[in-house]
């Protein structure tokens, strides 16, 4: 019999005119030959925002997509839709596999973004709340992050006409000219951020699992612990697959083919103990 497959993505930004993805159709031949799907976070933008008729036709076709789709989809949660599950993280294959949106490991969520400083000022302010001893708590800190990710409005992301949304996409990302080195500093730290994450809150995972800063990549840092990003399906760089089975942890391209999206060649795979398993158990 063959083995069953999770398969994890991320990343979607479904209803941000920067996505790729106009409908969610557009997804099933990811879903197909699969027996679960997870996605870690960002898959629509579900913070207030000027347009509230936008976001609820999100979130009604992501549950329609979700109820029709043919496999259980599991939903954790990202900076832009901090209220879409009440999970933030999962492990997988007997702990071997730890998955997290990934924002957490920046103290102020978007290094890049123009609204870094006040953002890690919301950001300590919440964790300075937090009852004495708790602060270094994952799931603490996961609720302080989904918190202030909450309190912020949308930006770019709610403007529907594509002229003033091209002027905000850049006004929001790369102006100043800094945010460019930020986001390049944020890209160079992530491995190592993520393994330190993984280290001191999961020291059996072999692998994490992260999204968030849209650049996809596989690395085998120093401590021993693999970082795997799956990018997203904006541009300019796309977006990885991770599938799932108790012997193998598999890391796939995403392409796009004739307006649809396909698992394609294959980046990197690796062993996984076959009495893992695929039981997962959640976290925070």
């Amino acid at each position: 019999m063959p083995e069953a497959v999770i398969r994890i993505l991320s990343d979607i930004h479904y209803g941000d005119r920067l996505s790729r993805v106009r409908s969610f159709g557009q997804l099933r031949p990811l879903c197909a030959g699969i027996d679960a799907l997870t996605l870690n976070g960002d898959t629509l933008d579900t913070r207030k925002g000027p347009n509230p008729a936008h976001t609820a036709r999100c979130r009604a076709e992501l549950a329609a997509f979700i109820a029709q789709v043919g496999v259980p989809v599991t939903l954790l949660t990202g900076n832009h839709d901090p209220d879409g599950s009440d999970l933030h993280a999962l492990d997988y294959a007997g702990g071997d596999v730890f998955v997290i949106h990934g924002d957490i490991l920046y103290d102020c969520i978007v290094p890049w973004g123009r609204d870094a400083k006040p953002i890690r000022r919301l950001v300590r302010a919440e964790l300075a709340a937090l009852p004495a001893g708790t602060a270094r708590r994952l799931e603490e800190r996961l609720l302080a992050f989904r918190r202030v990710a909450a309190s912020l409005e949308q930006r770019h992301q709610a403007e529907r006409h594509p002229v003033k949304y091209a002027y905000r996409f850049l006004t929001d990302t790369i102006w100043p000219p800094l945010s460019a080195v930020n986001m390049l500093r944020a890209w160079r730290d992530l491995p190592a951020l993520a393994a330190g994450l993984a280290r001191e809150h999961r020291p059996r995972a072999r692998f994490i699992l992260v999204g968030h800063t849209h650049r996809p990549g596989v690395w085998r840092t120093p401590s021993g612990v693999v970082v795997i990003n799956t990018g997203s399906f904006s541009p300019p760089f796309g977006g990885y697959a991770v599938d799932l089975t108790p012997a193998a942890l598999t890391v796939r391209r995403i392409e796009s083919r004739h307006g649809e999206f396909h698992p394609g060649s294959i980046v990197a795979e690796f062993a996984l103990g076959r009495t893992a398993g695929l039981a997962q158990h959640h976290a925070a």
